[in-house]
């Protein structure tokens, strides 16, 4: 995932080198601008950044964790401040014993399908990354009985995490819920032009409406306004507008 991102994580010329040759194999890659990609919020998360916006988002420390990958680069040590921040953490590995998981282990496939099955299951699903089985997971748990599914705003995050050991601990939370409200799941939190089908099923979907015309299906207009109305020309997706981060995180 990290070599498919062309993103850095400070690791020096070993990393750069490691990630380069993986790259290297899929010709059809785009060069990499690591800190462009950054600044965009197109960056897979780290373990710590990730760890760090769930407890200021109210996770406490008593909160369940499953960490749904396959091998994590930099192992183990990369992995722990995330534990440190949540202890009851979890994975396929350590839920299941060797023998459960032989019949699974020579298939990537079947070794992330038991991944999504925990997932789609999970109380809450943390995407930290824009491949299609985090898209699908989102779509699938906004369309069945909704559950929430929490997108990091890597493109406002990004700043917060860079600038703060220049910021005290109250200002680093308030920012970070600042920047996540409509990434967190709400059933109708965004446009029904946003995203693609897998992602946002109602994009699809003409509902019905309760009211006075006898439950007949709204026009498109209508339906629009069952939704999170999008006023801002400049929309941008992955992002909600929100102007003054510019100047108020600026480095």
């Amino acid at each position: 995932m990290l070599a498919f991102s062309g993103c850095y994580y400070g690791g020096g010329d070993k990393e750069r080198e490691e990630l380069g040759k993986i790259r290297k194999k899929w010709k059809t890659l785009p060069e990499s601008h690591p800190d462009k990609a950054r600044r965009h919020g197109r960056c897979p998360m780290t373990p710590e950044e990730v760890g760090l916006m769930l407890r200021s988002l109210g996770y406490g420390e008593d909160v369940h964790i499953y960490v749904a990958s396959g091998e994590i680069y930099g192992g183990n040590e990369t992995l722990t401040p995330l534990k440190a921040l949540f202890p009851n953490f979890y994975t396929k590995y350590t839920l299941a014993s060797k023998d459960e998981l032989e019949p699974f282990s020579t298939f990537s496939s079947k070794l992330a399908a038991l991944d999504f099955i925990v997932c789609d299951e999970s109380d809450v699903f943390v995407s930290n990354n824009h491949g299609n089985m985090a898209k699908i997971l989102a779509g699938r748990r906004r369309y069945f009985s909704h559950k929430p599914t929490i997108r990091p705003n890597g493109r406002k995050l990004f700043r917060v995490f860079l600038n703060k050991n220049y910021m005290s601990h109250k200002e680093f939370v308030y920012r970070i819920n600042k920047y996540q409200k409509g990434f967190m799941g709400e059933p109708k939190e965004v446009s029904p032009t946003w995203g693609v089908f897998h992602e946002n099923p109602y994009s699809c979907i003409c509902e019905k409406v309760d009211n006075s015309t006898g439950g007949e299906v709204p026009n498109s207009t209508s339906r629009v306004e069952t939704f999170t109305r999008v006023t801002n020309t400049d929309y941008d997706p992955d992002t909600p507008n929100d102007p003054e981060v510019d100047v108020l995180l600026s480095d």
